[in-house]
């Protein structure tokens, strides 16, 4: 059998798996954007042909469960397509416009943003301004009767404010509060808990005995109209989706009132990237915008697909997991000699940008995930995080594939290339250090901008002058000359006397920064920082026992073992004493303190009398940390002018907000 068509059979069965446990079972296995990231990669595949594929990818919801009475929907109900980039939403705009016939730019379609809330679809029916059934999507055509638990829903209207029949669609959620609360109780009675807020709010909806939804505390959103008529004659329908909203708030209905109408993509992507940055700030969950177009009769001769009304789209928000496939597994020898195993990817985009390639970490986790080439994984990543491997998708391995074993020799590594793993380790390293590729990458690090940082000195430029012998260690860039950048290829007068005159400023260095560029084993920034300021100068560190350097807070005892031994190695003092000929080094200005030890702080906005760096450099010298996202474990934030989401998270989970006022009055304290 084809490669091609086994894929599209093994991602057909797997997606409708997952539908299933999605839809029907209300359990899910997987992300949302995992799952959106299958059915990219089968629509891809697909061929006309392939029926079974079509039927797949153009599922509305899922099965009607046999444990309900069975509503058949007077109007059929949609699920909506996707875009997942400004390029791709720009391809829905230009095909809306020409299904319209409409000058592209013209402005003549006007959208409508609205949130796109994580709950589950209930179809609403009135007659005569009286609720008389609730039912869910189902599987589009066929819906389950839920009337007994939406009717416990404090903010669905039992009756409106107007005696008119309606057809209407709303969304049933749960607020992350009281997902919390009711997870608590699950946990305490030994129940499954529930992996987020729609899947409790659907568990809670589709509940045979009503007082279990009532105690779940339902909230609900209504937003489309699908049939409306008025006896009395005294309200028209709406024209526009607008219109529909402001006509179900009038007649009660709870309404959403994060909207937006767009009248171009620039007022969509801009009403986009707001709620990117402060959808954790909301009670209810969002995964992106649900966009309509907002004439109704644009909308009507726009019409559908089998599966999705071409006058609207889903724009999903960046997703931080997605799938794809392992192409190779290969070891990353860093400076230090630590041997890491990355896996190189298919391509795949995620958070907003382009990954190739992710870490494995170390053996042990390759054996706990059991990742292997030719596997397909969900990947996540977020932020400056580095992408990662969270899961294998077995019913994707493909026939015949080895359990990775990590070789016993690897290029990069001195002496014959072997590697060895440690004891207490979980990670491999080089038995031998002495190779060329280590000494060019600790000679990089010595340059960069965490250590000497000599502007303008790159890897591509240490690389020219070892090839042309001109230096051979790091004490050797001191004694060049502009005659000896001169003699190498691409150099000029000016861009000489730069390099020289680089190579000099950098001689004077902080302790921190030159403990930093010595490559010591485990030793970065932070361990850096904390033993310059605690022992005062690299004379104290030399003589400090592996006791008495354990003993340091944020230090331990294996940074202690690794110190001590880099510090006895002849080649290592012989090193130091040449440096030490052209360097000065710079010692702290005051020691450490441990008043912020243990405690984490985020800065946002913008400081007005320091910088962002001087002030997360006050909590670093008071034995606290600086980091750039919210969570749970942060101790504090720091606001200042026009502080974003990161400060309304921190509300959102009862983190103190501090003042840049109140901050500094904290410091001047300690």
């Amino acid at each position: 059998m084809a490669l091609h068509t086994k894929r599209v059979q093994q991602l057909t069965k797997l997606i409708a798996y997952h539908q299933k446990r999605y839809h029907e079972d209300d359990a899910p296995e997987i992300s949302d954007e995992a799952y959106d990231s299958l059915v990219i990669e089968l629509a891809q595949l697909t061929t006309a042909k392939e029926k079974s594929t079509k039927k797949v990818l153009e599922a509305v919801g899922g099965a009607p469960s046999v444990a309900f009475s069975k509503v058949t929907h007077r109007h059929r109900q949609w699920s909506f397509d996707n875009v997942f980039t400004p390029s791709e939403l720009a391809l829905w705009c230009e095909r809306v416009e020409r299904g319209l016939e409409v000058p592209p730019d013209t402005n003549k379609v006007e959208y409508v943003a609205e949130h796109k809330i994580d709950g589950l679809k209930v179809v609403l029916t009135y007659q005569n301004g009286f609720l008389i059934q609730a039912a869910t999507r189902g599987n589009g055509e066929v819906g389950e009767d839920v009337t007994h638990t939406a009717k416990t829903i404090s903010s669905l209207p039992q009756e409106l404010t107007q005696s008119v029949d309606i057809v209407c669609v709303g969304e049933v959620w749960l607020a992350a509060g009281e997902l919390e609360r009711i997870n608590q109780e699950r946990k305490e009675i030994g129940e499954a808990l529930f992996a987020n807020p729609r899947n409790a709010a659907a568990g809670s909806l589709r509940q045979l005995d009503p007082e279990v939804a009532r105690a779940r505390k339902l909230s609900l959103f209504v937003y489309d109209i699908d049939a409306f008529s008025d006896h009395s004659k005294k309200i028209t329908s709406p024209s526009t989706q607008l219109e529909e909203l402001e006509l179900l708030a009038k007649l009660g209905f709870p309404v959403n009132p994060h909207k937006a109408l767009c009248k171009n993509q620039k007022q969509i992507i801009d009403f986009y990237t707001k709620w990117q940055e402060k959808k954790d700030t909301l009670p209810y969950g969002i995964d992106g915008l649900v966009l309509k177009v907002n004439q109704v009769d644009y909308q009507k001769t726009l019409g559908y697909t089998a599966k999705s009304p071409r006058f609207g789209i889903a724009f999903k928000f960046k997703a931080t997991q997605a799938t794809t496939v392992v192409e190779d597994i290969v070891l990353q020898v860093g400076r230090t000699g630590v041997v890491t195993p990355v896996a190189h990817l298919r391509p795949v985009l995620i958070d907003g940008s382009t990954v190739a390639r992710a870490t494995l970490h170390n053996e042990d986790q390759i054996k706990r995930l059991d990742v292997r080439v030719g596997d397909t994984i969900i990947l996540q990543k977020a932020g400056d995080v580095i992408p990662e491997v969270l899961s294998v998708l077995l019913p994707l391995r493909p026939e015949k594939t080895k359990p990775y074993a990590f070789p016993k020799v690897v290029e990069g590594c001195g002496g014959d290339g072997t590697i060895e793993r440690l004891p207490g380790e979980v990670a491999y390293r080089c038995r031998v250090l002495d190779s060329d590729f280590l000494h060019r990458q600790r000679l990089y690090h010595f340059v960069s901008k965490i250590a000497f940082n000599i502007d303008g000195v790159g890897p591509k430029i240490i690389d020219a002058l070892l090839d042309a012998e001109l230096v051979s260690t790091a004490s050797d860039l001191f004694t060049l000359q502009k005659d000896d950048f001169l003699s190498l290829e691409g150099f000029k007068e000016k861009s000489a006397h730069n390099a020289v005159k680089a190579i000099q400023t950098a001689r004077h260095v902080s302790l921190e920064r030159f403990l930093v560029s010595l490559s010591i084993d485990t030793v970065g920034e932070e361990t850096a920082r904390v033993l310059a300021e605690y022992f005062g100068s690299l004379k104290a560190i030399e003589k400090a026992s592996q006791a008495e350097l354990s003993a340091v807070y944020g230090v331990g005892d294996v940074v202690a073992t690794k110190v001590v031994e880099w510090f006895k190695k002849p080649p290592h003092q012989a090193e130091l004493t040449r440096l030490l000929l052209y360097v000065t080094l710079e010692a702290p200005t005051k020691k450490r303190s441990l008043a912020l030890a243990g405690k984490t702080f985020v800065f946002t906005g913008t400081l007005t009398t320091m910088s962002r760096d001087e002030a997360e450099e006050l909590v670093r010298q008071h034995g606290g940390t600086a980091a750039s996202s919210v969570s749970s474990k942060t101790s504090m934030v720091v606001a200042g002018d026009s502080a974003g989401s990161k400060a309304d998270k921190a509300r959102s989970l009862n983190v103190p907000v501090l003042s840049e006022a109140e901050f500094k009055k904290l410091i001047e304290k300690i």
